[in-house]
């Protein structure tokens, strides 16, 4: 048997972004945005409201960077995104959050965050859907596997559980992807 809930904005898993673009004085701004993800073959979307002082950067300087939020950094994450740039322009120093500028768009890299996706703005649709061209993903050494690429179990990566407003860690493998379901054919 099922339980009926009505209309929620459920969906698992929701990833834990944090958007990041410098203003126009090229000082750092960032959100955690909880509403993302890949939008086409080598684009990312997310999205974000007007008010927001990183959605208004991203805008000014045609370029973002998505970090993935890991387990060690929820606190800063979660500070990130219910303290608004605009009433708090020093925000990301508060949070203990460094960066350094990306060598492919004009955005800050957040060094706390092991992995970076690196845009440049394709559009701002009117509806708040922020489109980018993915121009490079970065990786901190440290989350990298024996093969050289991302290990998941290391990056730590966390997702939102909207039902219990919770952070979650992900991490088991439980299956491989386009191999799987081959057993069935």
């Amino acid at each position: 048997m099922r339980k009926d809930f009505g209309v929620k904005t459920w969906a698992y898993p929701m990833p834990v972004f944090i958007v990041a673009a410098y203003d126009k004085e090229g000082n750092p701004c960032c959100m955690n945005a909880a509403w993302g993800g890949t939008y086409d073959t080598n684009q990312l979307m997310v999205c974000l409201a007007d008010d927001h002082k990183t959605t208004k950067n991203i805008i000014e300087s045609g370029a973002f960077t998505v970090s993935c939020a890991d387990a060690a950094h929820v606190i800063e994450a979660d500070y990130v995104g219910i303290v608004s740039g605009n009433s708090v322009p020093d925000k990301m120093e508060r949070a203990g959050l460094t960066c350094e500028k990306s060598k492919f768009v004009n955005a800050p890299i957040i060094n706390e965050f092991p992995m970076t996706v690196e845009c440049k703005l394709l559009k701002f649709n009117e509806d708040g859907i922020c489109i980018g061209e993915i121009v490079n993903v970065s990786a901190d050494e440290r989350v990298l596997g024996e093969d050289g690429l991302i290990d998941p179990e290391k990056l730590s990566a966390i997702t939102y559980d909207p039902v219990h407003h919770t952070y979650i860690k992900l991490g088991e493998t439980v299956g491989h992807a386009f191999s799987d379901g081959k057993k069935l054919k």
